[in-house]
């Protein structure tokens, strides 16, 4: 009789390890989608062998630093407004995250406050995180549409974007993209989101993360090797349909 030999598979993803995600305002902040980028993430995360564990940050709670990733998505105005005074309290903590490697994926309205400032159309100046080096105006006109950018590492990040902020940057602050259609930060310089070492932001609702698995399986590795010193990806995620999803989406006018 042959006797059977269970052998590893070394592709096989890790187990029993746990990354835990927290959402900024998700009442407030996840305007066209965003709550989208949570659900992916999970899903993700799972597949490549890791548990999740959420943690729901609001106004006037008690900001939990032992997160592994951070996600904020977009708002209205009155939205921005609810969220201001408590960001500005953790705002030195997330600095202190983000200076440490925490990644962290932040749309549109919070994409906004994580830079110097927001300049309202009636000229109020709201003071943001400065995590990223960009200003931001807002203009009478939305910019609205269907949108592809090109990342260098990322390659293609599709997506839809909906916002009347027009967001510059400093010298010196890196773009998450280019933009090949659409708007981007402001529909002048062609450059879209911006990157500050493990921070992306971007305008890109849709939402970003389940239509962009590379830059979702990026948050991952990140935070993997950030708390386990490494990351084991599990190379047979069928990713068929969502490049079938991709394909169309680029055929898509404006």
């Amino acid at each position: 009789m042959t006797k059977q030999v269970k052998t590893l598979d070394k592709k096989q993803p890790s187990r029993n390890k746990s990354l835990t995600v927290m959402v900024l305002y998700p009442a407030r902040m996840s305007a066209y989608g965003d709550q989208g980028n949570l659900l992916a993430l999970k899903h993700r995360a799972k597949l490549h062998g890791y548990d999740t564990k959420v943690v729901l940050h609001k106004p006037g709670a008690k900001f939990d630093e032992k997160v592994d990733i951070i996600l904020g998505g977009g708002g209205q105005e009155s939205d921005r407004s609810a969220v201001l005074d408590d960001l500005s309290k953790i705002g030195p903590k997330l600095k202190k995250l983000a200076d440490s490697g925490t990644p962290m994926l932040v749309i549109c309205g919070m994409y906004q406050l994580f830079g110097n400032y927001f300049l309202t159309q009636s000229g109020d100046k709201l003071t943001g995180v400065g995590i990223f080096d960009t200003y931001t105006e807002d203009n009478p006109k939305r910019l609205i549409g269907n949108i592809i950018t090109k990342s260098d590492k990322l390659g293609l990040l599709i997506g839809y974007e909906n916002h009347s902020g027009l967001t510059y940057f400093n010298q010196g602050q890196a773009a998450l993209a280019r933009v090949k259609k659409g708007a981007g930060n402001n529909g002048r310089d062609r450059t879209e989101g911006a990157r500050t070492s493990n921070v992306f932001g971007s305008y890109l609702h849709g939402s970003i993360l389940p239509m962009n698995p590379r830059l979702t399986d990026e948050l991952i590795r990140l935070a993997a090797v950030k708390k386990y010193g490494e990351f084991s990806p599990n190379d047979r995620i069928d990713d068929s349909l969502t490049e079938k999803a991709r394909r169309a989406a680029q055929k898509r006018s404006r």
